[in-house]
Order: structure tokens, then C-alpha cells, then sequence
């Protein structure tokens, strides 16, 4: 799948692009890969991950600062890529109610930026990255990344004869993705005191492993 393929990861520096990025580069097939991009706006992150990387690999590892919200610099960015993974968001949802805009411009602005600039290159492939928190949301960070599910699903209907597939995948709550609720918990069994918002309340978790295995199965797997 990735044999001279050229990879783009928007939100590269975050909890799932480092994991990603460090099972593509320990796997065997990484050698018959073009070049991997990792796309982000935070330089102290890329800083740390360029450190980490063998430097015999760095030949075809690119780090690109830049910010979803940008779209002459995403479209520049994709010159040349073939499989877009778009992990770039903004999560924290009692954030989310109190800064909407920044939300509504990360989330579902730069989601659109994202899908004109694949469009506009030689994209083949997009995965979005979603949550469970979009299925019927009542919080805004939910809405917003509804919306983007949206924008990313109906861009194969304006795609013409482009050789294009967009594709959503909605999974859970990652133990130990940034943000993550465990830590607090673990925290918290020295009080034996757990700050759930309700006794009956219902989370969906899978491991990071998983959320790399169902992107990588998706890619191989999906029509668009």
C-alpha cells in the first residue's frame, strides 16, 4: 500500500501522529516508502520527534510547520502526496464551549481548507480522523468535528474524475492519548475519589495500537 507512496499527516506532533509515525518507521515497509510529511504548528514538538528519529531515516522524513487553518500553506504542503491522514484538531470539549470560533476554525474551516487543497493536488487517498463524540452531538466539539465528517464524506461527490477516495473513522476514547481521562484517574485512587460526570455513564476505549491498525486497514480497505 504505501510502495512508493508519499504520506501526509496534519496534526503530525499530536498524541496519534507520533504513534503512527514510529510504527511506519520500525516497519519493514518503510523503505519502499517516498517521503512522510509530518505537518503541524507546534516547532517545540517537531524539535523533540526529529531527535527520536534515526538519522538514516530522515532522508525521507519532512517536517512541515503550518496550520490546518492555512490553506496557501496546505496546498503547497501537498504538492506530490498521495495518502493524506488528517489528525489535526482541537479536542478538550469544556474548551470547545468556551472558545467556540477557535473550534469552528480548526475543526471544520481547516477540514475544508484540507479537502480543496487534496482536490487541488495528486491526493489519493484521505482518512480523516473522528470521534465518537460526533454521533448525535450535544457539545460543540462534537458538532464541529460532525461537520468535518460531513465536509471530508460529501468531498466524493464533487471529486469529478479525480482518482480521489475520502473516508472517515470514528473510534473512542485512546488510553493515553493526550487528554486523556487515565491519568486523572490514577491520580485520583489515592483519594478513592473518581470525578465521573455520572454513575451510569458509558466510555468507548481502545489502545493507540488500535487506532493505528484501524487507519492502516481503512486505507487498504476503503472505496470513498
Amino acid at each position: 500500500m504505501f510502495k512508493n507512496k508519499s504520506i501526509f499527516i496534519s496534526g503530525g506532533t499530536g498524541s496519534f501522529g507520533q504513534a503512527f509515525v514510529k510504527k511506519i518507521l520500525n516497519s519493514e515497509n518503510f523503505k519502499d516508502i517516498k517521503k512522510l510529511i509530518i505537518y503541524s504548528r507546534d516547532e517545540l514538538k517537531q524539535t523533540n520527534m526529529l531527535h527520536k528519529i534515526n538519522k538514516n531515516n530522515l532522508k525521507k522524513v519532512r517536517f512541515y510547520i503550518g496550520d490546518i487553518r492555512d490553506g496557501k500553506r496546505l496546498n503547497r504542503a501537498l504538492e506530490g502526496i498521495d495518502i493524506v491522514i488528517h489528525a489535526a484538531a482541537l479536542k478538550q470539549v469544556p474548551i470547545a464551549e468556551q472558545n467556540p470560533m477557535e473550534f469552528i476554525k480548526t475543526n471544520v474551516v481547516g477540514a475544508h481548507n484540507l479537502v480543496e487543497a487534496c482536490l487541488d493536488n495528486s491526493v489519493e487517498n484521505v482518512i480523516a480522523l473522528s470521534t465518537d463524540k460526533a454521533v448525535s452531538p450535544i457539545n460543540l466539539y462534537g458538532a464541529t468535528k460532525l461537520c468535518s465528517d460531513k465536509i471530508f464524506t460529501s468531498a466524493n461527490l464533487i471529486k469529478g474524475n479525480k482518482k480521489i477516495k475520502f473516508s472517515v473513522v470514528r473510534y473512542g476514547n485512546v488510553f493515553g492519548s493526550r487528554g486523556s481521562v487515565v491519568p486523572i484517574f490514577l491520580d485520583q485512587v489515592k483519594s478513592k475519589n473518581f470525578t465521573i460526570t455520572h454513575k451510569d455513564m458509558t466510555r468507548f476505549n481502545i489502545t493507540l495500537d488500535q487506532a493505528i491498525d484501524m487507519v492502516i486497514w481503512t486505507l487498504n480497505n476503503n472505496i470513498g
